[in-house]
């Protein structure tokens, strides 16, 4: 039986269900990640590192919401807060002492959080850090990298072709586009000859500090740090995009664990248990510009006021998800745990492509992982290239083999993100074992249908 037969076979109601959500929604799903022919998966329920199907189908679980539950589905204190708030009302439409208490982790755990603003998601945490780095700095134009995602708002959509350096979005008119100029990361001279070929007009650059696609493609430190020098000697300001980095990659995200302070970042996911929420935090000269106050005064360059309103920002629920979250990351122990099973995962899954003879790599960084099918570029220690470029860019498992490798995963039991994996702290040596041997039988299972053929 083939890859695909089987996964038809083992998710009869999902299939269903996908024909009927196909009358309703662009594709029959409501998030890009979730396309999946021959039909996306519908899933029931979830708890703690498993989550079952509509046909019961049991699986571990590596995507855990995006990447936003770092503590497994349901943590106990998660759901005990968001029950605690849900009689005293699920909109207040008013401040509300939760929300404070959510802030002061955020100022607390995060390095640059100096002031913090809620938003209801990465998206909008991307659009306001740009769009206040434009008034701070009276500037327009950003520098983004090549591949670094910031989500979906017009600010930092759209990538350019193999040459160039301005982006294409469909939708997006072309003064947006303009406004972007994209280079390559880890290439230092490119950023140096950007800087100087824009100059004063460059407000903001914004990066993920783990490389694109979440250490996808790794990121040097060594860039970072410079990138950070070069900016700050031009007034530009630098926003972090740690929205899945933030509070996974250390309690105080990548920042704290690489040293190097920006003058914004956004966060979203962990930042709110799992629930719709994120945040702007950084320096207060530039978040003030929210301020009422701040109006009145033009001490500050582009001290005229920023408007942010939004119907969910600091939703009670969303706060009290978050504040237990933060504080049950707060120690770095959840951090620690889910790293060392990720590095666990990564050798034993390298270990298998060896003993199996097939080209690939599995790699990461804290709690995140990539499997690369089709690569001989393995880090020196088998698992991590430690913030270090690799010496060349990684063949990525892309077009039918990644595919064929997501369904042959989901048919042993195994939900990845697309070829990467989100480890939490719940997932324990039986869920390691089980997804090995899930990959072995996956690689039989590619190899008897071609896959690794010239």
């Amino acid at each position: 039986m083939s890859i695909e037969s089987r996964y038809v076979d083992l998710h009869p109601t999902s299939r269903r269900l996908a024909e009927r959500a196909r009358s309703t929604f662009p594709d029959g799903v409501t998030h890009d990640l979730r396309h999946n022919a021959p039909f996306p998966l519908y899933v029931d329920r979830a708890v703690g590192s498993r989550k079952t199907d509509v046909d019961g189908n049991a699986l571990i679980d590596y995507v855990m919401g995006h990447g936003a539950l770092l503590l497994g589905h349901n943590h106990p204190s998660i759901v005990s807060a968001v029950a605690e708030q849900l009689p005293r009302g699920t909109h207040l439409g008013a401040s509300h002492e939760l929300e404070i208490a959510w802030g002061e982790l955020v100022r607390q755990l995060v390095p640059s959080a100096e002031r913090v603003r809620f938003t209801s998601s990465g998206t909008e945490a991307t659009m306001m850090a740009v769009r206040l780095a434009r008034n701070y700095t009276e500037r327009e134009r950003i520098i983004r990298l090549r591949e670094h995602f910031h989500g979906w708002n017009d600010s930092v959509s759209g990538q350019p072709g193999s040459e160039g350096t301005v982006p294409v979005s469909p939708g997006l008119p072309e003064g947006v586009l303009d406004a972007s100029v994209v280079i390559p990361q880890n290439d230092v001279d490119a950023l140096e000859r950007t800087v100087e070929e824009y100059g004063d007009s460059l407000a903001a650059m914004i990066l993920e500090p783990t490389g694109a696609h979440w250490g996808e493609e790794p990121i040097s430190i060594d860039y970072v740090k410079a990138a950070r020098e070069i900016t700050a000697r031009r007034g530009i300001v630098l926003i972090f995009d740690e929205v899945i980095a933030g509070f996974r990659v250390s309690p105080g995200g990548a920042q704290q664990a690489y040293g190097i302070m920006p003058d914004m970042s956004t966060l979203a996911k962990i930042v709110a248990g799992g629930l719709p929420g994120g945040c702007v935090a950084g320096r207060a000269d530039i978040l003030d510009q929210i301020s009422i106050g701040m109006a009145v005064s033009r001490n500050v360059a582009g001290a005229d006021r920023i408007s942010h309103p939004g119907t969910f920002n600091a939703n009670p629920l969303s706060a009290a998800a978050g504040a237990a979250c933060l504080r049950e990351i707060a120690d770095g122990r959840p951090q620690t745990t889910a790293a060392a099973t990720a590095e666990t995962l990564a050798r034993g899954l390298n270990q298998i492509l060896r003993s199996e003879s097939i080209e690939g790599c599995v790699y990461g960084y804290s709690s995140m992982l990539h499997i690369a099918l089709g690569t001989n570029d393995v880090p020196a220690d088998g698992y991590s290239w430690h913030g270090e470029r690799p010496s060349r860019p990684i063949v990525q498992t892309e077009g039918d083999l990644a595919h064929k490798f997501h369904l042959a995963m989901l048919n042993e039991g195994v939900h990845l993100m697309g070829s990467g994996m989100m480890v939490s702290s719940v997932h324990d040596e039986a869920d390691v074992a089980h997804t090995l041997d899930g990959f072995r039988n996956a690689l039989t299972s590619l190899a008897a249908e071609g896959a690794f053929r010239g």
